[in-house]
């Protein structure tokens, strides 16, 4: 069975003292596929706190990956903070990218503001499902994520969600993904973007 894991690798800077944020998708033979690293580090000033700066541990990516073929469709992959700056999943679906994948661990004052309508929103804007894992519960003192694990279609339903309140034990949820509904979302709303009158993000 195909997995998407995300892990932390080593730079190919021998000098960095950082890491790469990765998103490995591995594939029915157990080979990896495809090996995404996050492009945009979420670094968060807020009054009061809290505040966090993933540039100073994380090295960003460089590139947009294309799709890729799965049992699924053809997937595109970002991670977590890439949520918030659609021009990548834009970028992704004028690739015809059935899928968008966003393995994330949004902070709970984040999550509860942010986490569906901003799915909801790359789902509709591409007319792609997308599926988000989401860590949940207590990382150490001073952090904590989230959760409510989300698969949402084209239409910006949801199709299957965790609740986020089981935070000490590990939870899956099963969703299909309707190709016939992606189909006849795209034919009946089609996007025909004006690039004449305003540049291709």
């Amino acid at each position: 069975m195909p997995i998407s894991v995300g892990v932390h690798e080593p730079s190919d800077n021998p000098d960095s003292k950082r890491i790469k944020n990765t998103l490995l998708w591995i594939n029915e033979k157990g080979e990896i596929a495809n090996r995404y690293q996050k492009l945009h580090l979420f670094d968060l000033e807020m009054e009061n706190g809290p505040n966090m700066r993933e540039s100073n541990t994380i090295e960003p990516g460089n590139e947009i990956l294309p799709p890729f073929d799965s049992p699924l469709g053809k997937l595109g992959s970002m991670i977590c903070f890439d949520l918030r700056f659609p021009e990548i999943a834009l970028a992704l679906k004028r690739q015809h990218a059935d899928v968008l994948l966003y393995p994330s661990a949004f902070m709970p004052t984040t999550g509860k503001a942010h986490w569906l309508p901003l799915l909801q929103a790359r789902a509709i804007e591409c007319t792609s499902y997308v599926i988000a894992a989401a860590q949940v519960g207590a990382h150490n003192e001073k952090r904590s994520s989230y959760g409510h694990s989300i698969v949402i279609d084209p239409w910006g339903g949801v199709v299957a969600e965790l609740s986020g309140e089981k935070k000490d034990e590990p939870e899956v949820i099963f969703a299909e993904i309707d190709h016939e509904k992606l189909k006849n979302v795209r034919k009946a709303l089609p996007l025909k973007r004006r690039t004449d009158v305003y540049p291709e993000v």
